[in-house]
């Protein structure tokens, strides 16, 4: 489970992600936002899809990336892939 240090930074790279693929000032958005209030269409959600896999290394599955429709959707979809890839990668116990 991320600490709260690391979940803010999430947030913030998740918001810095939508910034800058769809050119808006990351002051503008937050956690709140809703793609409809960015005007992001589902074009430029699958680019910032591209975009938050390669931030994060990880795979966002096609049937998730319907159900975001928001900032914290997709900040909380983020969060849960990187915590499933974390114990993915952590050796088992002997």
């Amino acid at each position: 489970m991320p600490t709260l240090a690391e979940a803010d930074h999430i947030d913030d790279q998740v918001i810095d992600v939508i910034a800058r693929t769809q050119r808006i000032a990351p002051g503008s958005i937050t956690l709140d936002s809703t793609f409809e209030e960015l005007k992001i269409d589902s074009l430029d959600g699958i680019n910032i899809v591209f975009e938050l896999e390669k931030e994060f290394d990880i795979e966002i599955p096609d049937e998730g990336v319907s159900h975001l429709r928001s900032v914290r959707d997709t900040v909380d979809g983020v969060r849960e892939l990187i915590a499933k890839k974390s114990k993915s990668t952590q050796p088992k116990p002997v």
